[in-house]
């Protein structure tokens, strides 16, 4: 049975949580293999919002198994809060629906505490955009080896040893930045309190995994943010602090990449960004405000504002070709109902050179010029279509016209928030 890949193929909030769930009906286990509470999904199921940050989507649907994969980081606490949330809106989570694997990263007070300081000593025009949660400063852990992890916390003398360490380093760190020290005592004392709790649902991911393979069970790969906030070929610095793209999916959960049958890039109609960084086809005049009240474009985590501008082509072929992207589900079309004329940016100029790509030099992003492709809109409606027959001629013209110029088909067409308001074009389940 073919397992499946969902990323974001732009900078993220592209509608991966609506994609995923309607997926999930056909998985059997759905697991998280990057990223961490900074990004958020937002699921609409009969008429219930379900907003989840470190919870795999898998987790609203009965009889599936959801997984947070090693790729993670994983704030305990806030994911103790999470589950209590999500518990009461009717939905049971037990050991035998969440499994997190042993050897993930934990993100602790001191990781927030630093991911913001930083970003407030950061200079105007040096700021990444963090949502200060952590996620940065304990992926920097994991890599420097000095993370606590989900197994350290069943052993007293081993969590005590791991935190020693990690205070060697942060403690110092905190000093320059006019930080208090952490309190080692209290921090111990609350990772013992809590351990219980995150203990009950660590198993050996790599091996329940890899015996659900075997038996032909179908696994979802759930990944967060989007490929252009990949830490190595997103808009660097402007990104985030790990591997986005489907290549990562296999690594972040412990299968090898044979797992992986295909890969669903999940594209929005025009293109949104939040937080800092280069963004080429950005709007500041009436059609990105209407893009943006239409879209309903808030971050789920930070509330924030999101950017917005007309499809970006060039950028969209770019990750479909670092991801390996074997189809995209395209979302959002409805917000495109009623706009007279639509852009597509083909291309860029710099410097008076013409490109098919973005640069990746940070300095010639900046200074990258959209060249535009003109298609008639259309005044019908799409909200809620379900076939091709209950789509305006010029909206299938722009879809296909989508698919000629990223060089990759649609599987799926979404016209609405609502997980059934949705064209099946390719089950990527499919062998």
């Amino acid at each position: 049975m073919a397992n499946v890949v969902v990323v974001g193929a732009q900078w993220g909030d592209e509608g991966k949580g609506k994609i995923v769930d309607w997926l999930s009906e056909r998985a059997d286990v759905i697991c998280r293999f990057q990223g961490g509470h900074n990004a958020g999904h937002t699921l609409v199921i009969d008429g219930t919002v379900y907003k989840l940050n470190a919870l795999p989507s898998g987790v609203v649907r009965g009889g599936k198994l959801s997984i947070i994969g090693n790729g993670v980081v994983l704030d305990p606490w806030h994911l103790l809060q999470e589950i209590e949330t999500i518990r009461g809106k009717g939905v049971d989570i037990t050991p035998e629906t969440l499994m997190i694997a042993e050897n993930t990263p934990l993100i602790l007070p001191y990781h927030g505490e630093l991911d913001r300081a930083r970003e407030e000593a950061a200079s105007k025009g040096t700021k990444i955009g963090t949502t200060g949660r952590g996620i940065g400063p304990c992926y920097e852990d994991k890599v420097g080896r000095r993370a606590i992890r989900v197994a350290d916390l069943a052993d007293a003398a081993t969590l005590e040893a791991r935190v020693d360490r990690a205070l060697q380093h942060h403690d110092p760190l905190r000093r320059g930045l006019g930080v208090e020290p952490i309190d080692r005592d209290g921090l111990i004392a609350a990772l013992t309190e809590i351990a219980p709790e995150i203990l009950k649902y660590a198993a050996p991911v790599w091996r329940v995994l890899n015996e659900k393979r075997k038996s032909g069970k179908r696994i979802l790969f759930e990944g967060a943010q989007g490929a252009l906030l990949d830490i190595d070929f997103g808009t660097y610095p402007f990104v985030t602090s790990s591997n986005v793209i489907a290549g990562q999916a296999a690594t972040g959960v412990g299968l090898g990449p044979g797992a992986v049958d295909y890969v669903l890039g999940i594209v929005k109609a025009y293109t949104t960004r939040v937080g800092e960084g280069p963004f080429p086809t950005e709007l500041h005049d009436g059609d990105g405000q209407r893009l943006g009240e239409r879209g309903r474009e808030f971050g789920t985590v930070t509330g924030r504002k999101r950017r917005c501008g007309w499809f970006d082509a060039a950028l969209v072929r770019q990750t479909c070709a670092t991801s390996g992207v074997n189809g995209i589900s395209l979302t959002k079309l409805d917000v495109l109902d009623g706009f007279d004329t639509l852009k597509i940016c083909v291309g860029y100029e710099l410097d008076g050179e013409r490109l098919d790509y973005l640069p990746t030099a940070a300095d010639q992003q900046a200074r990258c010029v959209p060249v535009y492709e003109e298609m008639e809109g259309w005044s019908e409606s799409t909200e809620g279509a379900r076939s091709w027959a209950e789509l305006p001629a010029n909206a299938i013209k722009y879809v296909r016209r989508v698919e000629e110029l990223i060089e990759c088909p649609v599987a799926l067409l979404s016209t609405s928030p609502e997980r059934d308001d949705t064209i099946l074009v390719t089950d990527p389940f499919s062998d």
